[in-house]
């Protein structure tokens, strides 16, 4: 795919994984729409993304768990940059606790965040894709999508249901040249994560791995890719 004028959308993207993606498309020439839950944050990654970008970006706030804010969502990047090419389902949320422990309302947050939210933005953006003769997904997973660990119960579940609605989906929408993609990283260093710095994955190495499936072949698809940091600290 040739990125130069393509419009993508990246959730979750004022910050950490999510913000490395939509600079790392922005200067490649894509009009990105960023979108986070707080509208402070979406101005002040627009204003920072304008000074040193090369690209076009826009932004809205957005709640993914509300279906009618992604409805919107999705309309105002049509509306603002013509069309929709490219698909970054990133934004998560993550909370340790037993199943005893964990409150019905972290439960709903956390399924409703990382797994129905995602439906919601592809369920949108799918017909804007067909429109366009295709287009690409790209979900970003977590290796608990395959490795279930104790206190995490929700966590795994919205994450082992995201890797299982990929799978469904890129055999939906393969045939409209639309590629679906899952990336499934292990510990990743961002600011809230200091425990991890100096050996965990970057942001900007999901990012480059965003690029590469993006600039792929249209021919083959990559379905699934797992990251882990090369050395992990030792326990």
């Amino acid at each position: 795919m040739s990125l130069r004028g393509k419009v993508a959308v990246i959730t979750g993207s004022t910050r950490g994984i999510g913000r490395a993606i939509a600079e790392a498309l922005i200067n490649e020439g894509v009009s990105a729409v960023i979108c986070s839950r707080r509208q402070p944050d979406v101005e002040r990654t627009l204003a920072e993304c304008r000074q040193r970008r090369k690209g076009k970006v826009a932004g809205i706030a957005c709640d993914i768990r509300e279906y009618r804010q992604v409805q919107r969502l999705i309309d105002f990047a049509v509306r603002e940059f013509g069309g929709l090419d490219i698909l970054i389902n990133n934004a998560g949320v993550s909370h340790s606790a037993s199943v005893a422990d964990l409150t019905p309302e972290k439960w709903e947050e956390i399924i409703s965040t990382n797994l129905t939210g995602v439906f919601y933005c592809c369920h949108e953006a799918i017909p804007h894709m067909r429109s366009r003769g295709g287009g690409y997904i790209i979900n970003i997973g977590s290796l608990a999508g395959a490795n279930a660990h104790p206190m995490m119960a929700a966590y795994n579940a919205s994450k082992f249901g995201l890797l299982g609605f990929s799978e469904a989906l890129f055999q939906e929408v393969r045939n409209d040249d639309i590629r679906v993609s899952h990336i499934m990283p292990g510990s990743v260093e961002t600011d809230f994560s200091s425990g991890k710095k100096g050996w965990a994955i970057l942001p900007e190495h999901i990012a480059e791995m965003v690029m590469s499936l993006l600039k792929f072949p249209s021919r083959t698809m990559t379905t699934r890719i797992e990251m882990r940091p090369a050395k992990p600290r030792r326990g």
